[in-house]
């Protein structure tokens, strides 16, 4: 069932004529709009049909037969209208009207728009009228001013007609609210915030109004010394984005000469409909980055036995109660200041190696150089002695969701039939695991149910454990754009984020509350009488024994447990009840805890009860982190199932994938990656391993576990990009290929299947990873001979029925959501679940949950809970982001965000350096004072190897998803003068 993804319009129609050509339109169109549809253009400069019409230029103004011309942008259609669109007398003030604005734009030769994009509208209405700032009689020149304080977009007020375009694209489409206006008459001009330089606002260098601006004073700056040529002399390519599961269209324009990208701007498509955030639009030369692994690398001999090999992720000496108490970061060079010294305010007086990653000159003497033979004749004659001395389970495999979902597949297929283990996993393991396996119990599916943009058909959304304006920033803002529209916004989080600022109510629970607080949400709901009774009795289990759990759970109780009042518990369970379609998204906040699974099962149960599933607006959507986390899983890059959640410990699904890839099958579940982890270090356990693209040293819980780990492993091969802290324990390191320098597909949180184009070469000897896993795939014994990432594919879709009818050349430059039983004129399935859910019995099934505490709490020597996750302008382990010039530049350092008070309270001052420990470490960053933190909490973003917060957080795991709790540990905060 598909669902729209925008408020159903009026149908009642009005006919006009425009230059003598009739047309019929919905009541309201527009005269421009109604032009459109019968191809007629009338010039603009201050419209774009994405941002609601103001009207400002005058530049469209038309004939309608009355007293004075009409603005087109604005003025609706009527029915019987006779417009003309051009006249003499209208071109004549169209010229002069250019001529104006012209005369107070820079020299043409100066002009950055022009020279470098060729989106310069006003220049090119001069050139239509025949009218030149040279050889006007006008005065020429504002003198506002320019402002270059940002790292990668430059603003020139001279060149700026006041259009309000830029304003619009920052209010209207990514609801950031930032640009307005400043001063009077001649000197108005825009402004950000309250007239403060662009680089030091609240701007979130999202680039939409650069892609809105339609003269010069809003461009891009060149990165990384490549100059932005005119758009004519680009190569353009359309891809999608490497970050987060939101999966933006873009489009990268590609200067050939130099082998570099030049910029990139959003592509229309149903997702994201040409929006993006700093990362997209500016996070891409990461790619060139002078630490690309070029060539494979051999540990040397006089490296062992193995161990970390650069100074900030060492750690120091286990401590004599044998704890490991490593300071990552140690002595702040990396951070910009000596021990207990502050650290520096400004940005670019950091004594840190480039990226603040891997020093090369110090890891590297300890690897030599081999060619590609010899490198992977070693990794497979060393997996293999392993595999024949140890078993199966001597072998594991860590897979990525930056790759493809060709190379995901190629991957689970390699350790499966290669090494005939099923312990393959990947970063779904320390993200939305526990989502995934209470979805699968619940309704049959670990897919979310309905997208993002249908959030425009919800009375109701309730947006809980997830930072979309920071993780997921262009789904976020259709989010805020709903709100604009009526839509009512719950947030429930236990930090005061910006979406706090863009919700209705906001819920401040306690960390690790969860549970009680929608149980608590269910027990008013059923109190009300506000359930879905003929949804329940026909679509759902074990309704009575959910309602005999949350009768236990009055609001004042819950109140008591979550910090969060009574009264707005009610209200929030009434408002949500009475809404005619809800839905909820929910992230890791949701997930990453021991009871992870039973705060998924809670928002499965809110909605199912309520009958918020199956309809448009309506619906469950865990909020996917990585670019391809829901492709890597659907491809079956997971201990217990094969491709599309095909479980390997049934005797069917086993069989089928048996006679496709003709060998026998472990049917046996295996190893997720926390677990791995855990039987490296144990008799018997795992000995050798294959990594591709992860870097568990700073990803996963607790990096003392990790790194004894690593270090105990007979051998490692890791395919990466970069010298990442993990392959600092390899024993050999394999240079791959970057998201931009390989074709494939990749499915974003929406279920949205999408083509990845290649856009670069890769650098030195770098392959492009499905080539290499199936080099050591036939050295190993396989007989594999794909030649392109379509034909694995095509052999991975006819072993997946919920990607039946997909291909490379039906995807198109928008992809195709899956189920979709009509690729060649459908966009697939929006809404699922509208008849009966995938489970067995076709009916949800409610599994109730008790609320239970945390497995560490806060005592008198650890006082503060502890929180991680992710910044706007980093991605995870910072590989990727902190060696992109604009992104390291705008967030640089790593910080710790404190409570006011929690900062008074023990001496601690902003910008100041600190300490801060658990029981398993001590990291040392600087304090950031934020009132977005609840006393006696603390935000540690894990984006930062000299301060990595893994070393502080636990490794306890969900029983049923295995994810770690990264949300929830006990520390303190110190100055750094304390003894640790």
């Amino acid at each position: 069932m598909t669902a729209v993804q925008e408020p159903v319009a009026t149908t009642r129609t009005v006919t006009a004529e425009i230059d003598g050509r009739t047309v019929q339109v919905p009541e309201g169109t527009t005269i421009y709009d109604a032009a459109r549809q019968v191809g007629v253009e009338i010039p603009v400069l201050c419209h774009d049909e994405r941002y609601d019409p103001v009207g400002v230029c005058r530049m469209c103004v038309v004939d309608t037969g009355g007293r004075a011309f009409a603005a087109a942008c604005v003025r609706p259609c009527e029915d019987g209208m006779e417009i003309t669109t051009s006249t003499p007398e209208l071109e004549r003030n169209r010229a002069t009207l250019t001529e104006l604005l012209l005369s107070d734009q820079p020299p043409r030769a100066e002009d950055p728009k022009q020279t470098t994009t060729g989106d310069n509208l006003l220049l090119a209405l001069a050139d239509r009228y025949g009218v030149a700032r040279e050889t006007t009689g006008l005065p020429c020149g504002s003198g506002r001013g320019t402002d270059t304080s940002n790292p990668v977009i430059a603003v020139d007020h001279d060149a700026c007609i006041l259009c309000d375009r830029c304003v619009r694209a920052c209010d209207d489409i990514q609801g950031n609210d930032v640009i307005g206006r400043s001063g009077k008459g001649h000197s108005t001009r825009i402004a950000f915030d309250l007239n403060d330089p662009m680089g030091a606002s609240s701007c979130v260098t999202c680039g939409e109004c650069v892609q809105a601006c339609p003269t010069g004073a809003i461009t891009n700056k060149a990165i990384n010394g490549i100059p932005i040529r005119p758009r004519e002399e680009l190569d353009s390519v359309h891809t999608v984005c490497p970050y987060c599961g939101v999966g933006c269209a873009l489009t990268y324009h590609v200067d050939r000469e130099r082998g570099a990208i030049a910029f990139a701007e959003g592509r229309d498509q149903p997702g994201s409909q040409s929006r993006l955030c700093v990362k997209g639009r500016y996070g891409w030369d990461y790619a060139a980055s002078p630490q690309r692994l070029t060539v494979p690398l051999i540990r040397k001999d006089s490296s062992y036995p193995k161990g970390p090999l650069s100074a900030d992720v060492r750690g120091d000496a286990a401590d004599g109660a044998g704890n490991d108490r490593g300071r990552a970061g140690a002595g702040g060079s990396r951070s910009g200041g000596g021990r207990g010294e502050p650290l520096s305010k400004n940005r670019r007086d950091r004594k840190r190696k480039p990226g603040g990653l891997v020093d090369y000159d110090e890891v590297l003497p300890h690897f030599r150089e081999a060619t590609w033979e010899e490198a992977l004749d070693l990794v497979a004659t060393r997996l293999k002695e392993i595999h024949a001395r140890g078993g199966p389970g001597a072998i594991a495999g860590f897979g990525s969701a930056k790759c493809s979902n060709e190379e995901a597949y190629l991957f689970q297929k390699l350790i499966r039939a290669g090494f005939g283990t099923n312990n393959v996993d990947h970063c779904t393991r320390l993200c939305h695991a526990s989502s995934v396996a209470a979805l699968f119990e619940g309704v049959g599916s670990g897919a979310v149910s309905t997208t993002y943009g249908d959030v425009a058909n919800a009375d109701v959304v309730i947006i809980t454990g997830s930072n979309p304006t920071a993780n997921h920033p262009v789904a976020s803002s259709f989010f805020k754009q709903a709100r604009r529209r009526g839509t009512k916004i719950v947030y429930v989080d236990p930090r005061a984020s910006t979406v706090a600022e863009h919700a209705d109510y906001h819920c401040q629970v306690k960390p690790g509350t969860d549970v009680a607080f929608y149980n608590a949400l269910m027990h008013e709901v059923i109190r009300l009488g506000l359930i879905d009774r003929e949804f329940v009795a026909a679509r759902v289990t074990n309704y009575e024994e959910l309602a005999r759990t949350v009768a236990d759970y009055p609001p004042e109780r819950a109140a008591q447990i979550t910090g969060v009042d009574a009264d707005l518990i009610r209200e929030v369970a009434r408002v949500w009840g009475e809404a005619g379609a809800a839905v909820v998204y929910w992230g890791m906040g949701i997930s990453q805890h021991t009871t992870g699974t039973d705060n998924a099962r809670c928002l499965i149960a809110l909605c199912s009860i309520t009958g918020n599933v199956g309809r448009p607006g309506t619906g469950l959507h865990p909020l996917r982190g990585q670019n391809n986390v829901q492709g890597a899983s659907d491809a079956g890059l997971i201990p217990m199932f094969y491709p599309d959640y095909q479980g390997v410990d049934k005797d069917g699904p086993r069989r089928r994938f048996e006679e496709a890839w003709g060998t026998e099958l472990d049917p046996n579940r295996g190893l997720t990656v926390t677990e791995i982890i855990g039987s490296v270090l144990e008799p018997g356990g795992v000995r050798g391993m294959y990594m591709l693209g992860e870097n568990p040293f700073l990803s996963d819980p607790n990096i003392n576990k990790v790194r004894k780990a690593l270090a105990a492993l007979d051998f490692l091969v890791v395919q990466d990009i970069f010298l990442t802290e993990t392959a600092e324990f390899a024993d050999v390191v394999l240079p791959a290929s970057s998201y931009l320098e390989k074709d494939g597909t990749y499915t974003n949180t929406d279920r949205r299947v999408q083509l990845g184009r290649k856009v670069l070469d890769p650098p030195g000897q770098a392959r492009v990873d499905w080539e290499v896993i199936q080099d050591l795939a036939n050295r190993i014994g396989l007989d594999w001979a794909y030649s392109s990432p379509s034909e694995v594919f095509d052999e991975m879709v006819a072993l997946m029925p919920s990607y039946a009818n997909l291909r490379h050349d039906n995807l198109g430059l928008s992809g195709k959501l899956y189920p979709n039983a009509d690729p060649e004129h459908t966009d697939g399935t929006i809404v699922m679940f509208d008849e009966r859910f995938n489970t067995d019995d076709g009916l949800a099934h409610l599994v109730p949950a008790e609320w239970l505490p945390a497995k560490e709490l806060p005592d008198a020597e650890y006082p503060l809970v502890l929180n991680t996750g992710r910044l706007l302008e980093h991605w995870h382990t910072g590989s990727m982001t902190r060696r992109s010039f604009a992104l390291d530049t705008i967030s640089p350092v790593a910080e710790v965000y404190l409570h006011p008070k929690d900062a008074a309270d023990r001496g601690l001052a902003h910008g100041e350096l600190c300490r801060v420990r658990s029981r398993r470490g001590v990291i040392e960053l600087q304090v950031r004072i934020s009132h977005r933190e609840q006393l006696g909490n603390c935000f540690i973003p894990f984006h930062f190897r000299e301060a990595a917060a893994n070393l502080l957080t636990i490794d306890e795991i969900d029983p049923f998803g295995k994810i770690p709790e990264f949300k929830f540990c006990a520390v303190e905060v110190e100055p750094v003068g304390v003894r640790a």
